[in-house]
């Protein structure tokens, strides 16, 4: 299942991921929400958390992904991955190569600077 998230800033679309992700949850809930969000703000800045709740992608679901990206793949200017699933950091980087926007993963614990990131470009400085 694929969740909306309300507490996002302004002109940054947050969405979770919960057990299972199926084709069902792009075509009814991501493509919609996406596609709402360009013609909104005319970029998606993107903030999808996989939390611990998260199980699996179904394999039309990762189809779904892949259509969504090269049908939108200009509009994404910033895309915020949350989770602690140690595999989707070399994913983002791979991702960020093909897409024009920035891509990054960030911890479950940096939700936070990963919502602030998406919405400024910014990141704290340590």
């Amino acid at each position: 299942m694929i969740k909306i998230l309300s507490d996002m800033p302004i002109g940054v679309l947050g969405l979770e991921a919960i057990d299972d992700v199926e084709e069902e949850d792009y075509r009814d809930v991501l493509v919609p929400a996406v596609e709402a969000a360009i013609a909104e703000h005319g970029k998606v800045r993107l903030v999808y958390v996989l939390g611990p709740e998260f199980d699996e992608y179904e394999g039309e679901a990762v189809w779904e992904d892949l259509k969504l990206g090269a049908r939108h793949a200009s509009s994404f200017e910033r895309i915020a991955v949350v989770t602690d699933a140690r595999w989707v950091g070399p994913a983002m980087k791979l991702f960020s190569i093909l897409l024009p926007g920035q891509a990054r993963a960030f911890s479950l614990a940096e939700r936070e600077t990963a919502t602030r990131w998406a919405a400024t470009g910014e990141l704290p400085t340590s």
